[in-house]
């Protein structure tokens, strides 16, 4: 993923927490708010209480990051280009990744529902 496409410190994760909308499901809770980049940017968090061990959350970002790439086209069916915060959920450990898609693609479904709604 390049380095543009990456939100990287904590003022842009706050930004995003605080003005964005929050979508949860069984294995994340995704935060999202519009940019203006041209580009969907990604930031992914997993804490400790998710998971003790580094090698557990090195795994749970893996995952996250792989199920974001792999959207690519799904993505740009979208009305605009979002910031997204994806937020593990302990039950994101014990599932492979074509379940982290598939519950990733359903996040996405709401934001393009919810997008209609609002008007983009």
């Amino acid at each position: 993923m390049p380095r543009v496409a990456k939100l990287r410190n904590s003022l842009e994760f706050r930004i995003v927490y605080e003005k964005g909308a929050r979508y949860d499901s069984r294995l994340m809770t995704a935060f999202v708010r519009r940019n203006d980049y041209g580009r969907h940017r990604l930031g992914i968090t997993a804490s400790r209480r998710v998971a003790r061990r580094a090698v557990e959350r090195n795994r749970l970002k893996r995952l996250l990051r792989e199920a974001f790439r792999l959207s690519g086209e799904n993505l740009k069916t979208t009305q605009a280009n979002y910031d997204w915060v994806l937020n593990a959920k302990r039950s994101l450990l014990k599932v492979k990744l074509a379940a982290v898609l598939e519950d990733f693609l359903g996040l996405l479904a709401r934001l393009t529902r919810d997008e209609g709604i609002s008007g983009g």
